[in-house]
């Protein structure tokens, strides 16, 4: 874990890729305290596989749209 005064973060600030490149956990004190801890960002899961997955377990409709559409609306009348 890599320790930074209030100080050394606002003027690191500018550049954050290099100043969290080497550490994965960023502490900023203050006197001394700890005031922040600074994580890094998980990365994204992709949405795409998640969906196929979704699409890939749903029933595949065996009656067409059409007549389902055509029975409902004989019952209606």
């Amino acid at each position: 874990m890599k320790t930074l005064t209030i100080r050394e973060a606002r003027e690191g600030l500018s550049h954050p890729d290099q100043m969290f490149a080497d550490s994965d956990e960023v502490l900023v004190v203050k006197h001394g305290e700890p005031v922040a801890r600074i994580l890094p960002v998980e990365p994204r899961k992709k949405a795409f596989r998640a969906l196929r997955t979704f699409l890939e377990s749903q029933p595949m409709q065996t009656v067409p749209s059409e007549t389902i559409l055509a029975e409902e609306r004989e019952d209606r009348a």
